[in-house]
Formats: C-alpha cells, sequence, structure tokens
C-alpha cells in the first residue's frame, strides 16, 4: 500500500530519495511532544560538542543508549533499598535519552543512514521502557502490576506503528517518550532522596514506589484507550485505500511447484536418470 504523503528527510529517517522513485512509502513523522522543543532540540542543535568519532556507526550509538537502558532498569530495581538505585536508574535513562537523540544526527552528519539502523533504533525502544518497568515492579515486589504495566506498552508500542503504517503519519503525543523518560529520571531522584531520607514529611521509599508506580499504570491504560479509540476514528478518515487483498502463502505455491517437477514414479525417475 502506497500513501499519498510528501516524503521528507528526517534525523533518524534517511532514505535515499531513489527510494521514493520505485515506490517505497515513508511515513511523514509528527510530533506533538511537550518537552522536545526544550530536551531534545538543544541536544541535536549542538552535536559537535559530543566529539562523536566519525567512524562509529550510528548503530554503535543504539548499543550504548541500550546498555544505558539495562543499567537504569538495574538501579530502578534496587531503588527502594539503596542510595544508589535511583541514582543509576536516573543516570541510565538519561543517558539512553541523549543517545536516542544523537543516533540518528550522527547517521546523517556522517552520512550512515541505513534502513537497519532505523529498524534497530525502533526495536530497542520498547525494550529499554520494558527494563524501567519492570525495575520499578521489583523495586516494589509487585511483578503481578510490572505484567499490567508491558503489556500496556507493548500495546501502546504496536498500535503507534500500525496506525504510521495505514496512515503514513508517525505520530507521538503529547506525553510520549521524552515525557515519559522525564518523569522516569525524577522518579529515580525521588527514590534516592527518600532513601537518604532528604524528604523526611514523605512515606517510606516503598510506599512511594507503589503508589507511583500504580497512578502510573492507571494513566497510561487510559491514555491507551483514549488513543485506541481516537485511531480507529483517525484511520477510517485519514488512511489509505482499504487492503483487500489475501495473504499470499508462498510455501504452498513452493510445495506445488516441487510436486510438479518431481518424477510421478521410481521407473521414471530411474528413466531420467538413465538418460542423463
Amino acid at each position: 500500500m502506497i500513501f499519498s504523503v510528501k516524503p521528507r528527510l528526517s534525523e533518524k529517517n534517511c532514505f535515499t530519495f531513489s527510494l521514493f522513485s520505485v515506490g517505497f512509502p515513508m511515513s511523514q513523522r509528527i510530533s506533538h511532544s511537550l518537552l522536545d522543543p526544550y530536551l531534545a532540540l538543544p541536544v541535536k542543535r549542538y552535536y559537535h560538542w559530543w566529539h562523536i568519532p566519525h567512524w562509529l556507526p550510528p548503530e554503535g550509538i543504539v548499543l550504548i543508549g541500550h546498555l544505558f537502558a539495562i543499567l537504569g532498569g538495574v538501579g530502578l530495581a534496587f531503588s527502594t533499598q539503596f542510595w544508589w538505585g535511583g541514582l543509576l536508574g536516573a543516570i541510565g535513562i538519561v543517558g539512553n535519552h541523549v543517545a536516542d537523540l544523537l543516533d540518528g544526527t550522527h547517521a546523517r552528519t556522517t552520512g550512515q543512514c541505513r534502513n537497519g539502523g532505523e529498524l534497530l533504533d525502533h526495536f530497542a525502544d520498547p525494550l529499554s521502557f520494558s527494563y524501567w518497568l519492570i525495575g520499578i515492579a521489583v523495586s516494589c515486589g509487585r511483578l503481578d502490576l510490572g505484567i499490567i504495566a508491558v503489556v500496556g506498552l507493548y500495546a501502546t508500542a504496536v498500535l503507534t506503528n500500525i496506525k504510521a503504517k495505514l496512515t503514513g503519519e508517525f505520530t507521538l503525543a503529547a506525553f510520549g517518550p521524552t515525557e515519559f523518560k522525564t518523569l522516569l529520571a525524577l522518579y529515580g531522584v525521588l527514590m534516592m532522596s527518600l532513601t537518604f531520607h532528604w524528604v523526611p514529611m514523605l512515606p517510606s521509599s516503598w510506599l512511594v514506589a507503589l503508589w507511583s508506580y500504580s497512578l502510573l499504570i492507571v494513566f497510561g491504560i487510559g491514555q491507551l484507550l483514549m488513543h485506541l479509540f481516537l485511531a480507529v476514528k483517525e484511520v477510517n478518515e485519514k488512511g489509505g485505500p482499504i487492503d483487500t487483498t489475501e495473504w499470499e502463502t508462498v510455501r504452498s505455491k513452493k510445495q506445488i511447484l516441487l510436486k510438479k517437477q518431481k518424477p510421478d514414479n521410481v521407473l521414471t525417475s530411474a528413466f531420467l536418470d538413465h538418460s542423463n
């Protein structure tokens, strides 16, 4: 299905124009993020300050960001027990976000834009959020809430990608990845303060973690249901032509072709072998 969307280059989706000449679609990126103008754009604008080697592939930056995400998840898992847990969680989340902002800029600047890098980047993003949500679930001893949170996370990711396929627009909500990461980083700092007893008026760190996690899940599920309703309405109004084609069972076709090429019996096979 080809969408009639005017293609444009972005820092992460660096397709060449030759792709469009052969009919490859490209989703337009639209961000309604509240914090991107203040947190994302400055990091990209001062890309040269980071002195990233030109030989480093963008996929390497994606890997570094993913390692930061794992570090953040481990830190959040210990955030209710040790002061360094919340600090480690906040550092991991911030490091992941900076890498996520720089990988596309680096690819565009050094001419290393590849579809594989784009795929890996989007593949790693929901995994990073999963580490953090599971880490918080471990910290408050509620893996049942962790399952709900991760299911809601991946449901949101699937909804976003399918909607982008049908409408040709990859849209980020006002409370999107940047806002979520900022909230989790601040949560890590709060947990560090609680374990240090810098905020004596608040309850125990475990209780704060449980309340915060529960509210986050309720908010996330509510946002998911609202976006699902709006997405169904939007794809019906703005989506491309309806795909009415059937699935092509390639394996069945191959089996039929092989069966046609196979000799009917052993005698025929022996005759053909003798003839050759």
